[in-house]
């Protein structure tokens, strides 16, 4: 067992380890520390606690100092600084006439160098702009180009439920997202409704995916023929996931009528949902050749439009990978 802190550079960014010396520390508590891209200011996430020793890079360095009021100082003039540095890269990729979308300015601690975080639709060729702003600067200029994943984590927003967006409030990683989680939810699979500000699927799909996962194991397929504690028999109609039942449709005296049943008053073979070829084959007559009417082939055209768009956006979502902010 080893002992440490955790320290956070920014909101919702990726903790690192320290040794904590001999200073006992508290959450919040702000201090300087060395790393790889210099000597830097962050904040106490995690107070003195022992990890075991394969949970931490070795070399484990340890802290400089608890921040003073000079060095909350120095920290607060650096964050202004920042906005002017912004401006004047700004002002030299119009110059340079780069096709780059400046994201965030950041100074290291010590000065010793400024970053630039940018989106870009390819590769940009920036190595005259690198010189000219290491001319304005006097320091290490450090272009890093990120993701719009990245990009909406540093500038932050609301999201449709009304409230911050988690990436800039809590996560400090991208968990890996899929079509699947919105299918197993019961969601629109329009890509404009499961989709964030940041253009991706939303990563808030991931947080009861495991739930309905568990749950969906214990109901029928809709479409499933089923036998209910009563005796009766009908085809599954529609399932609701949370109160755990089933509506289906029985013939009861030459008439057909919608019962609804707990799952555990059904007879079925108990599996998993399967994932719904084609996103659930909404109307199999639109695949048809010479029948229907207008409307149908109209209907047929959207629904491979938004199954193209959906497949797009899973394409970008094993694309994007991990954040590169922290790297």
């Amino acid at each position: 067992m080893v002992k440490v802190i955790g320290v956070r550079f920014r909101t919702a960014g990726k903790v690192y380890y320290f040794g904590p010396k001999d200073i006992e520390f508290k959450r919040s508590d702000h201090v300087i520390v060395e790393t790889a891209r210099g000597v830097e200011f962050g904040t106490v996430v995690l107070p003195n606690m022992e990890v075991e020793d394969d949970q931490v890079v070795q070399p484990l360095k340890n802290v400089i100092r608890k921040a003073t009021p000079d060095d909350e100082e120095r920290e607060k003039r650096n964050r202004e600084k920042e906005k002017d540095a912004y401006k004047i890269c700004l002002e030299k990729i119009m110059k340079h006439g780069l096709e780059m979308k400046l994201i965030n300015a950041e100074y290291t601690f010590d000065n010793n160098k400024v970053l630039f975080y940018f989106t870009a639709d390819g590769r940009v060729d920036f190595r005259e702009l690198v010189k000219d702003l290491a001319s304005v600067f006097r320091t290490r200029i450090e272009l890093r180009q990120v993701g719009v994943r990245d990009e909406t984590k540093i500038l932050g927003g609301m999201g449709i439920c009304g409230r911050p967006l988690c990436c800039h409030t809590y996560l400090s990683d991208f968990i890996p997202v899929s079509i699947k989680m919105a299918k197993e939810q019961n969601l629109s699979l329009n890509p404009t409704k499961i989709s964030g500000i940041c253009g991706r699927l939303m990563c808030c799909l991931k947080n009861e995916a495991d739930t309905y996962e568990y749950l969906n194991r214990n109901l029928p397929n809709i479409g499933e023929f089923v036998t209910a504690s009563d005796g009766l028999k009908g085809e599954v109609k529609e399932i609701n996931v949370l109160k755990q039942t089933v509506k289906i449709l029985v013939e009861v005296d030459d008439e057909k009528e919608m019962h609804e049943y707990p799952v555990s008053e059904l007879k079925f073979k108990p599996r998993h949902r399967k994932e719904n070829k084609d996103f659930k084959d909404k109307d199999r007559k639109h695949g048809k050749r010479g029948k229907g009417n207008f409307n149908d082939a109209k209907a047929s055209f959207d629904e491979n439009e938004e199954d193209a768009e959906l497949k797009e956006l899973e394409m970008l979502e094993m694309k994007d990978g991990k954040s590169k902010i922290d790297d």
